[in-house]
């Protein structure tokens, strides 16, 4: 798992904006995430994220929450994202 977060918010608007992105992220919902980067993780929400309080290398603390998408082309493989790396979801429907 991820052990420091890159970014941490401590603003509310910012906070708010992690909250409406886990909302489009329930339990075992089949989705395709595109990353900022430009990258594509595709595969099942494992459990619905949270906005947790962490702590940066420095040990600054702040919030950012992260999500384990289960790898369904290879299930011995999980994806742990952090929620501000995600540009959008876009839900793939059942199984």
């Amino acid at each position: 798992m991820i052990e420091h977060p890159d970014h941490l918010y401590t603003r509310q608007a910012d906070i708010r904006q992690l909250e409406a992105m886990i909302q489009q992220l329930p339990d075992e919902a089949r989705v395709e995430l595109h990353l900022t980067d430009g990258a594509r993780v595709t595969g099942t929400v494992a459990t619905r994220p949270s906005v947790q309080v962490f702590r940066d290398s420095e040990g600054a603390q702040g919030f950012n929450a992260v999500v384990r998408i289960d790898d369904q082309q290879h299930p011995e493989q999980a994806h742990y994202i952090w929620m501000d790396r995600i540009a959008q979801v876009v839900h793939l429907g059942s199984a």
